[in-house]
């Protein structure tokens, strides 16, 4: 039920979302969280072995539609963060046996990590490819 509720509210969009999208959505992030829906997942009989859910990615589409740009800055003087409300920055603890190394990991809310992963920042040399591929594609 839940796949058709979202593409039903990410194809008819509202002119204004009502407390049961808000609810909707919430119900669908949380299950993206808990891993029981994911954007993609195994499939042998494509070419590069994975399958997109186009249902899963309108839900993801439809929660930046939904959401507000909201200041969600730790300490604003020093780095301010604004970003859609929808989306927050997801909170861990020791628990969840994920380790978050410090230096530029962020992670959603709605993003599922397993136990056990660890989530590094980019190395510079990765910096570097991604700057130079970006001021490529503004070039062309």
């Amino acid at each position: 039920m839940l796949p058709s509720q979202i593409e039903r509210l990410f194809d008819e969009a509202p002119g204004h979302y009502e407390e049961e999208h808000q609810w909707l959505f919430r119900d669908f992030k949380a299950a993206m969280n808990r891993g029981e829906i994911r954007a993609a997942e195994p499939d042998a009989s494509t070419k590069s072995g994975w399958r997109a859910n186009a249902w899963v990615k309108k839900g993801i589409l439809l929660g930046f539609r939904m959401g507000a740009i909201a200041d969600m800055s730790i300490d604003g003087a020093k780095q301010p963060f604004f970003d859609k409300s929808t989306y927050p920055v997801r909170a861990f603890t020791v628990s969840d046996g994920v380790r978050i190394v410090p230096g530029g990991s962020s992670i959603r809310d709605g993003s599922y990590i397993g136990r056990g992963v660890i989530c590094m920042p980019p190395s510079p040399r990765a910096r570097r490819s991604v700057e130079f591929l970006s001021l490529s594609a503004r070039c062309r």
